[in-house]
């Protein structure tokens, strides 16, 4: 027979057995729950997570609608890298397609210049070879930067001196500048070294000096200078041209973006978005520092060192 009095008496003793008892199995429930999460978010970091993997019968309510989330994140990422493969394709049409044309009509445009023209036929040809010489400069900055963009183009950064670089890039625009009558210097940089892809920042430059020949007026200076520290390096690309308004700094290297200022000059807004995008395929940044009437100084911030991109934006 049951003595209740022998019961009652053990209650005192037998309480903090059952409340610890308690407490050991909440902290096994909750490591339970968490170790689920800790799974969840793993499989989901590896691109692997799929929601039927979790039996949600056996889920806390946080569980079952982390589940839920990274299943319809799981879901969105397949559609975005499916959307990325349908423009890796269309980029390789257009490509393709356009070159061929753009191609053939520059040469029918030599074979044409090549026939006696009346003075005005000459004028029409001069248009139709340069309007499509923008054209094609406008087709291969859309696929550099949708490239660049979709992970088509990968940059591949190493340790360099940038002297050799800067020398191309200059060489290449000398012939312009002196055609417009502006001084085109470029300051040695022997010692400046960086981690960087040399013909992505060549690309860069190239972009730079394009802009600061284009805006510099007849008896200016474009000066190309890099510059070293001890975690950066810093390409300056200086100009005695109209300058960029403050209210326009941060917009001119949005894709497309056109000051109203430059509305009468050649361009489509590319370049500087595609100057930003390199910049960061590298774990650097561009910036421009300028005063309406004082020219404009843009600057492309490269690190010395791979690895060390955290560090330059500190």
């Amino acid at each position: 027979m049951v003595d209740w009095k022998d019961i009652w008496a053990a209650l005192p003793y037998l309480a903090p057995v059952l409340a610890a008892a308690a407490v050991l199995w909440d902290r096994l429930r909750l490591r339970r729950i968490f170790k689920n999460l800790e799974d969840m978010l793993d499989r989901a970091l590896r691109g692997e997570f799929r929601e039927e993997v979790f039996d949600e019968s056996r889920l806390s309510a946080a569980e079952a609608r982390l589940a839920q989330y990274l299943a319809a994140s799981a879901a969105e990422a397949r559609a975005l890298q499916e959307e990325r493969d349908k423009i890796k394709s269309l980029i390789a049409d257009i490509s393709h397609q356009a070159k061929t044309p753009i191609a053939n009509v520059l040469l029918y445009a030599q074979l044409l210049g090549e026939q006696p023209l009346p003075p005005e036929g000459r004028d029409c040809l001069a248009a139709l070879e340069s309007q499509t010489e923008k054209l094609r400069a406008l087709i291969e900055a859309l696929v550099k930067t949708s490239r660049l963009e979709t992970g088509v183009l990968v940059l591949h950064p190493r340790p360099a001196p940038l002297a050799p670089v800067l020398e191309d890039c200059a060489a290449q625009f000398a012939p312009r500048a002196a055609e417009k009558g502006i001084t085109l210097s470029l300051v040695p940089a022997e010692d400046v070294t960086a981690a960087f892809d040399p013909k992505w920042t060549a690309e860069a430059v190239c972009c730079l000096l394009d802009n600061a020949v284009k805006y510099t007026p007849p008896g200016g200076a474009v000066i190309l200078q890099a510059v070293s520290y001890e975690l950066f390096c810093r390409i300056n690309v200086t100009d005695t041209g109209p300058g960029v308004p403050e209210a326009e700094q941060t917009k001119i290297f949005q894709r497309f973006y056109r000051s109203a200022g430059a509305r009468d000059a050649d361009g489509a807004g590319i370049g500087l978005y595609l100057v930003r995008q390199i910049a960061e395929g590298q774990g650097g940044y561009v910036r421009v520092f300028s005063k309406p009437g004082r020219g404009a100084k843009f600057s492309l911030f490269l690190p010395r060192t791979q690895g060390s991109s955290h560090e330059l934006r500190r």
